[in-house]
C-alpha cells in the first residue's frame, strides 16, 4: 500500500490567527497535489514560549484551531494531523496533538508525555514542566492505512515508547516537534533514522520553519525515515511543503531481509505497559 504525505513546514508567528490561515493554506496547497495524509508540527498555532502555551491555550470542545481543521478534513476527505497545540483541561495545559479522520472527526489524541526540561550550558534552557502537564497514554490508532503511533517531539527520545507502539501493530510513527539550533543539528536526523532502522517502521518529524523573528528558534528539517534507516525525504531552515510516497510493503520485505522483530529475545527480556 502506498500512502501519499505531505509535511507541512511551516513559519509559526506570534499571531494565532496568522497561523491558522498559513497552516490551512499549506493544507490547501497539499489537497491540490491528492496527499492522503498532511501533517502540521508541533505547537503550530503558538510560538514555543511558556508565557504563550498560557496565553494561546484552548479548551478542545471550542477550539477554533481545531474546528477549522476539521473543516478541511470533511470538506476534503482527508486525514489530518494538527501537529500539536496547547490544549487546556480544568487547571492544566497540555501540548496535544490531535488526529482527523476523512469525515472530520478526531480519532485520537495523544497528549505528550514526556515534557523538554533541558539545559545545556551555554546553549539551550527550556523546561516545559514550568507550565505544561505531561500525557500519560500510549496513541497507537487504527486508520485505513493500518495502525499509527503518535508521540510529540521529545517523546522520541524514549526508545521505549516507540517499541511499544510498534509491537501493537504501529507501521508509521509520528512525531510532530520542535528541535532547537543546538540539538537539532547533533540529534533530529540521527534519532529518526534510528527509531525507523530499530523498529522497521516509518518514521515522520515534522517542524515548524525557522523564524528567528520568535525566542526559540526552531530547527526545522522535517523528515521521513524508511524501514532501513534512509532517509526518503527532508527538508531545511526554510519554510516548505514536503510531499513524499511511502511504500508500506516496504516493512514485510525488510523485517523477512532482516529479522529483528521475530530474533527479539522475549524469553530474556520485554517492554511492557504499565
Amino acid at each position: 500500500m502506498t500512502i501519499k504525505i505531505a509535511l507541512c513546514q511551516m513559519k509559526v508567528e506570534d499571531n494565532k490567527k496568522k497561523n491558522i490561515n498559513k497552516a490551512k493554506s499549506m493544507i490547501v496547497k497539499a489537497i491540490q497535489k491528492n496527499v492522503d495524509f498532511i501533517i502540521l508540527p508541533e505547537m503550530f498555532n503558538c510560538p514555543y514560549e511558556n508565557k504563550k502555551f498560557i496565553e494561546y491555550c484552548e479548551i478542545e470542545k471550542s477550539s477554533e484551531t481545531l474546528h477549522e481543521i476539521s473543516k478541511l478534513a470533511f470538506e476534503n476527505k482527508v486525514y489530518i494531523l494538527a501537529g500539536s497545540i496547547p490544549e487546556k483541561e480544568k487547571n492544566n495545559i497540555y501540548n496535544t496533538s490531535y488526529l482527523f479522520d476523512k469525515n472530520g472527526k478526531i480519532i485520537a489524541k495523544h497528549r505528550k508525555m514526556h515534557l523538554f526540561d533541558i539545559d545545556v550550558k551555554n546553549k539551550i534552557y527550556f523546561k516545559e514542566s514550568d507550565t505544561l502537564t505531561a500525557g500519560n497514554k500510549f496513541t497507537i490508532v487504527e486508520t485505513e492505512f493500518g495502525k499509527i503511533g503518535i508521540g510529540i517531539c521529545y517523546d522520541i527520545r524514549f526508545p521505549e515508547l516507540a517499541r511499544i507502539m510498534a509491537e501493537e501493530g504501529a507501521e508509521i510513527l509520528i512525531y510532530p516537534g520542535a528541535f532547537n539550533l543546538t540539538t537539532g543539528p547533533a540529534h533530529w536526523e540521527l534519532l529518526f533514522r534510528t527509531r525507523a532502522l530499530d523498529n522497521q517502521v516509518f518514521c515522520i518529524g515534522i517542524a515548524p520553519a525557522l523564524n528567528k523573528k520568535t525566542k526559540y528558534n526552531s530547527y526545522g528539517h522535517s523528515i521521513i525515515a524508511n524501514p532501513w534507516g534512509e532517509i526518503v525525504v527532508e527538508a531545511g531552515y526554510e519554510e516548505k511543503l514536503l510531499i513524499a510516497d511511502i511504500n508500506l510493503d516496504e516493512i514485510k520485505k525488510i523485517r523477512k531481509e532482516l529479522p529483528l522483530i521475530k530474533n527479539k529475545r522475549n524469553d530474556l527480556y520485554k517492554i511492557k505497559k504499565s
